[in-house]
């Protein structure tokens, strides 16, 4: 998540310089009564003075590294200070307006203590500074609709304003507008490409929308630009969790802290790690040391409500939950609705619980691209046309006839974590997560793919690069577990590569897992699981394929393991599971939940818990408010 509006240390600044301004006015005031100074020399006071403090909020800004939005905080704390000191309105405008044009500077080149104050002068409509901190004043205030006219304003009589490009673009993306965002940062690094500010947005906004390797570019382009850039340091953190480089991320987080120790977006994702590493009790105190230092941070509110089931005790939470979703950017108000429709569900209110999972939907859908129905059903009926059983049948040049890949799949929330866990639990095994690799391939390659089966070269390249990417996550295990639920998509691809590998299929009741989805926060990517009558055409579609996977694919290639029977019969279907791979039975697969391991996606919680049966039919509990999934159990899908 973007840090802007983390600006409690500039808030405290501003109110302080309007503190001091009141009291060191005062005294040279008192100073020139006693010196019995003639008509204007308040006036002439204000002008000398101002240097002077000027000089001072270069000196108590530099350390907080200000964005756009702290800027805006710092000066509207000031002028609000200012007014209720009892100081003259026209003169705070004059002052607030000194104030804003001496934080801002230009782009690359931070006003400093040597350089000449700007004379106050009058905010005019057609004044290039005079509406940027109007601009500025409006993001303070979180008037983001009003912001963004005055910066489009600005832009007509100046296009090449690489500051108005990006506060406009940061306005924007608190208006849930991140496409249109995308845009202007693209556009302000157009003007000035060493303008660290975009290049930082611009990675946020990427992570956001699930494009997360081009995510860590933006955010260390920045980063060579401004070493110091906490925001982007703490964003590069979130990036490196997302590609699953724990450590990495780890490392940041921690040199964040040590620049700026209430960080709160660095002290939750420190927790995060710590809940995806099993370490549930840290994740908890982490989070709650952020709320310490902002009872606000979403981050953390949501955080909190992910690590454990939730009880009519926890009251507290729902009630800071609830105090912080409001004035909250659609990304941020987002987390915190899913968080507080798990606290309904978990305490058994369902038709609140509804609600809150629909409004957070709702909000998430803003961030991305409308779900295009029959772009899926154009790749689906591309598989089935390419990927015969006569196709799949052949031997390939170039394919690996390694054993070690494992593909557990299935649609989302469909206990595909669940069997992760119980594979990695045996020593012959081990658990990578969901990589990127092959949805990646069918981005690169994806005209070609649906085209024609793949080449020699391209196979023998992919398959020495997997290798690489597994050796990575295990150098000896001879079992390692993908289980990116998106592989569904590329099982022909990935046999013409890898005929030796194992797929396992996790294949639950369609509405538990069309509504599972539906209740889960996934990134802006995956559209279709905001919407339930897009949910329930994605859904079909994906059946479709799978079943053409089955009857196409070598017999022996896929397993099928139905979710609701592994609950019931955990050892039966275990034992079937670890047979299937190859491997020698070990007794602690039946104890998943004691393997110590990271967990990298939402079911960190659950797959440290003994098998629950809670999850099956759970659908029933929202009937009333499901029916374009319900279509999904009639027809037998």
């Amino acid at each position: 998540m973007l840090n802007w509006l983390n600006a409690r240390e500039a808030t405290a600044v501003g109110t302080a310089l309007a503190d001091h301004f009141v009291l060191q006015t005062a005294a040279e005031s008192s100073g020139a009564r006693r010196k019995q100074t003639g008509p204007g020399s308040q006036r002439q006071l204000l002008q000398s003075f101002l240097q002077k403090f000027l000089q001072k909020v270069d000196r108590d800004t530099k350390p907080l590294e200000l964005n756009v939005f702290k800027r805006a905080k710092l000066a509207n704390s000031f002028k609000w200070r200012l007014l209720d000191k009892g100081v003259e309105r026209e003169v705070v405008d004059e002052l607030t307006q000194a104030l804003l044009r001496r934080l801002t500077g230009s782009p690359g080149s931070p006003t400093t203590a040597h350089n000449a104050p700007a004379a106050p002068h009058r905010l005019g409509s057609g004044d290039i500074s005079g509406l940027l901190a109007r601009g500025n004043e409006c993001m303070a205030r979180a008037a983001y609709t009003e912001a963004t006219d005055h910066y489009r304003e600005l832009l007509e009589l100046d296009p090449r304003h690489a500051v108005a490009r990006n506060n406009l673009g940061a306005a924007l993306v608190k208006l849930g507008r991140l496409k249109e965002a995308e845009e202007q940062f693209r556009r302000a690094l157009g003007i000035k490409a060493t303008y660290p500010d975009p290049h930082g947005n611009l990675g946020a906004v990427l992570q956001w929308t699930g494009r997360i390797a081009e995510s860590e570019t933006a955010l260390r382009r920045a980063l060579k630009l401004k070493p110091t850039y906490s925001d982007a340091q703490a964003n590069l953190g979130t990036t490196l969790i997302l590609l699953g480089r724990l450590p990495d991320a780890k490392g940041i987080y921690e040199k964040v802290l040590r620049i700026t120790p209430g960080n709160t977006h660095a002290l939750a994702g420190l927790a995060q790690i710590a809940a995806q590493e099993g370490r549930l009790a840290e994740a908890g105190a982490l989070f709650s040391r952020a709320l310490e230092v902002d009872p606000q941070a979403p981050l953390a509110w949501a955080g909190l409500a992910g690590l454990r089931k939730m009880t009519r005790a926890d009251e507290a939470w729902l009630k800071g939950a609830e105090k912080a979703a409001t004035g909250l950017a659609p990304v941020d108000e987002a987390s915190l609705r899913y968080a507080i429709g798990k606290y309904y569900d978990d305490v058994a209110d369902f038709k609140r619980a509804f609600a809150s999972y629909q409004r957070a939907n709702e909000l998430q859908r803003t961030l991305a691209e409308p779900y295009d129905r029959e772009a899926r059903t154009r790749f689906v009926d591309d598989m089935i046309r390419i990927y015969t059983p006569e196709a799949l049948a052949r031997s390939y040049p170039g394919s690996s006839d390694s054993a070690r890949p494992v593909f557990v799949v299935g649609m989302m929330r469909s206990g595909t974590s669940l069997v992760e866990q119980i594979i990695a639990s045996h020593p012959g095994a081990k658990g990578a997560g969901e990589l990127n690799f092959w949805t990646d391939v069918a981005h690169k390659h994806g005209a070609a793919i649906g085209r024609e089966l793949l080449g020699e070269p391209l196979r023998t390249k992919l398959a020495a690069g997997y290798l690489r990417v597994l050796a990575q996550h295990s150098a000896d295990a001879s079992r390692v577990v993908d289980k990116a639920t998106l592989n569904s998509d590329y099982l022909g691809i990935i046999h013409t590569v890898f005929p030796n590998a194992r797929m396992i299929y996790l294949r639950r009741d369609p509405v538990d897992t069309c509504l599972s989805s539906y209740f889960q926060q996934f990134s802006p990517a995956l559209n279709f699981t905001m919407d339930l009558s897009d949910l329930a055409h994605y859904y079909r579609e994906h059946q479709r394929l799978v079943a053409h996977w089955h009857s196409a694919l070598p017999a022996g290639t896929v397993l099928d393991v139905p979710y609701e029977e592994l609950i019931a019969n955990q050892e039966r279907w275990t034992r079937k599971i670890i047979e299937f791979l190859g491997l020698e039975w070990d007794d602690r697969c039946l104890e998943f939940h004691k393997t110590e391991r990271t967990v990298l996606t939402a079911s960190y919680w659950q797959v440290r818990q003994t098998i629950y049966k809670s999850s099956v039919a759970r659908w029933r509990n929202y009937r009333e408010f499901v029916s374009p999934l319900l279509s999904l159990r009639e027809h037998g899908s």
